[in-house]
């Protein structure tokens, strides 16, 4: 049985955050080079294909979270050698889902070129050969999805990210690799789809090793029931709804505006969503505690955690939106242009708003799953979207790509105050435990904050960039300092102390 500690979490929180540092920063510094060499409608494709790959997820029907559910629970009983009967179950039945995937999305190619998205004709045929790239690697990338739920069973976080960190690295470099030696789109799209492979060849070698009666294939037809019924509700949320509800604004943009807005809206909403690594960090760790205590039947240290999970959400992205939202001008400037800063910043200045509002929703949602009710979160989703769809389809058409930012930024902000609403009833959550765990002094002290982050813009706006710079980094420093003297009791600072010293162990 797994045993829940303070060490135990900040050890997987330390490597899931350190984990998304190179992808991101190699992001950051590739962009630029890949909208000039491929210019911005192939780059807002390369958007699009992204979205659609996403969005076939759905047939994964949560097989990857069951198998690592049940697989965890059999090397927990010291069961390993049962293993090999799930895994390669899920693994046959993701094989089947990606290849039905994949012939669809075959099929539907010529009407999501030719009528959906509005694109250049001399570009047609270079996005049909794309979106049959990704077909092929549909198969591919859901198979992965099960070995790699082999080794997050085993709680081996450090042999995922072995593979997921090079091939998130991948996913911007390999465009680079490919505009250097000449490849068009299509030919990027072929490089992206090997390293998948490269990625599946990596889960099952470990996993192998890991545990070698893996090597003996198993398939139980009577096993799909039990690992449906588990996946279900995941499925339904993360796997149909999540992408129609993450892709719903580029598509509609992609079909009402063009392309070429499309790489104007994706570009600010790519940035915000890496913001998403700070609480992906959190809640991968959060999910088995939440389960844990819910075991335990202790409601009062569920409660007390899920406060001090949001506190530590606010301390930690508050400071990045605040110096993202109030300055997205000028960074858009020095990153990618003056045509971008003039199309984007407005529209980056309302995405870190909601990008903050997400990233605090995903703490109930992981303590409403963890807790054994992941039907919530998904009849949230079903309730939102909808409600999402027409005011996308009314905003956009009036507004553009901010009227897509104002419509995500009302779709987050219902989404974390259903999902915190259930939470803190069904948990016996009161506001007071948010005043007590420091939440309100943390969102008090952000608006003071932002504030101050204004007048600086205003007073320095006229002189140099450096000026500003250097007000700004004094800022956050006095930021640095209120939290950590006012925002963090003694459990908090133990706790960060705790992670700083996995992490430096980690580099060496």
């Amino acid at each position: 049985m797994m045993q829940l500690s303070s060490r135990l979490l900040a050890r997987n929180a330390a490597l899931n955050f350190a984990s998304h540092i190179l992808p991101f920063v190699v992001g950051i510094l590739a962009t630029p080079f890949i909208i000039s060499r491929l210019g911005t409608e192939r780059f807002g494709l390369l958007s699009i294909i992204w979205v659609v790959l996403g969005y076939f997820g759905i047939f994964d029907l949560g097989m990857g979270r069951a198998s690592t559910k049940y697989v965890a629970e059999m090397l927990g009983r010291g069961e390993g050698r049962e293993a090999p009967r799930i895994v390669w179950t899920a693994v046959v039945i993701q094989a089947i889902f990606g290849v039905t995937g994949a012939l669809l999305l075959i099929v539907a190619t010529p009407f999501l070129t030719s009528t959906v998205l509005k694109i250049s004709p001399h570009l047609i045929n270079e996005a049909q050969n794309c979106f049959l790239s990704v077909a092929f690697a549909l198969p591919v990338v859901m198979v992965a999805g099960s070995f790699c739920g082999v080794l997050e069973a085993a709680q081996r976080f450090d042999l995922v990210n072995a593979v997921t960190v090079p091939l998130n690295t991948l996913s911007f470099l390999l465009p680079v690799v490919g505009i250097l030696v000449g490849l068009g789109l299509p030919g990027i799209v072929v490089l992206i789809f090997i390293a998948r492979i490269g990625a599946l060849i990596g889960y099952m070698t470990l996993d192998f090793k890991m545990i070698p009666s893996l090597k003996r294939f198993e398939f139980s037809r009577t096993l799909f029931p039990k690992l449906f019924a588990y996946g279900g509700w995941m499925a339904a949320g993360n796997n149909i709804l999540n992408p129609m509800l993450l892709g719903l604004d580029r598509l509609l943009i992609g079909s009402f505006l063009s392309l070429r807005y499309v790489a104007y809206y994706s570009t600010p909403y790519e940035v915000v969503a890496r913001l998403g690594i700070v609480p992906a960090s959190l809640t991968a760790t959060l999910f088995p505690a939440f389960s844990t205590l819910e075991g335990m039947m202790d409601r009062r240290r569920i409660g007390l955690l899920f406060v001090r999970s949001i506190k530590y959400v606010l301390i930690v992205l508050g400071p990045i939106v605040i110096v993202l939202g109030v300055f997205a001008r000028e960074i858009l400037q020095i990153w990618l242009g003056s045509e971008f800063a003039r199309e984007s910043a407005a529209v980056m200045g309302v995405l870190v708003v909601s990008g903050l509002i997400n990233s605090i929703g995903r703490i109930p949602s992981t303590l409403l799953s963890g807790c054994g009710r992941p039907d919530i979160p998904t009849k949230c989703r079903v309730l939102e979207l909808p409600i999402y769809a027409a005011l996308a389809w009314v905003l956009i058409g009036r507004w553009g790509i901010m009227g897509a930012a104002v419509a995500w930024t009302l779709r987050v902000s219902m989404d974390t105050g259903l999902l915190a609403g259930a939470a803190m009833r069904i948990y016996g959550i009161s506001f007071r435990m948010y005043v007590e765990g420091g939440v309100a002094s943390a969102a008090v002290m952000l608006g003071a904050f932002t504030g101050i982050a204004i007048a600086i813009k205003a007073l320095t706006g006229l002189g140099p960039l450096y000026v500003q710079l250097a007000a700004v980094i004094m800022m956050i420093g006095a930021l640095a300092w209120c939290g950590w003297k006012f925002l963090l009791d003694e459990t908090d600072r133990r706790t960060l102390f705790q992670i700083v010293r996995i992490a430096k162990k980690a580099e060496t």
